[in-house]
């Protein structure tokens, strides 16, 4: 996945997201241990203390824990990981219904639309 970051939001918030992502899609798996903060803010072209503030959020939050000297790893709260991974989707899923709602369509068309599309990539 590459880090694609937009000018609409901060960045430190883009990166938490970003890594976020990577947790509940489970390119980080729990307690994996993360790359340095220096590694990840160059992979990401950002600067270390942004990568920095953006993982010190991520520990706050219990995503990423520290252990002193081996560095900053994936929580193993597969519960908490669960539970974030359902709670991003239902934001999308909600966005995506207000968004067909303002073009016009119900609830219903919006599901049977779902429905359709659903079953044209399964074949």
């Amino acid at each position: 996945m590459a880090w694609e970051l937009k000018s609409d939001r901060p960045i430190y918030t883009q990166l938490q997201d970003y890594i976020k992502l990577g947790i509940i899609s489970g390119r980080y798996l729990p307690g994996d241990k993360l790359p340095s903060v220096r590694d990840l803010a160059e992979e990401a072209a950002v600067n270390p203390n942004t990568m920095q503030k953006a993982l010190a959020e991520l520990e706050r939050l219990g995503m990423v824990y520290t252990q002193r000297t081996s560095g900053r790893f994936i929580t193993e709260d597969i519960k908490m990981i669960e539970d974030l991974k359902e709670s991003i989707a239902k934001e999308h899923i909600t966005e995506f219904f207000e968004t067909m709602k303002k073009i016009g369509f119900s609830i219903q068309e919006t599901i049977q639309m779902i429905e359709k599309e659903a079953k044209e990539l399964t074949i």
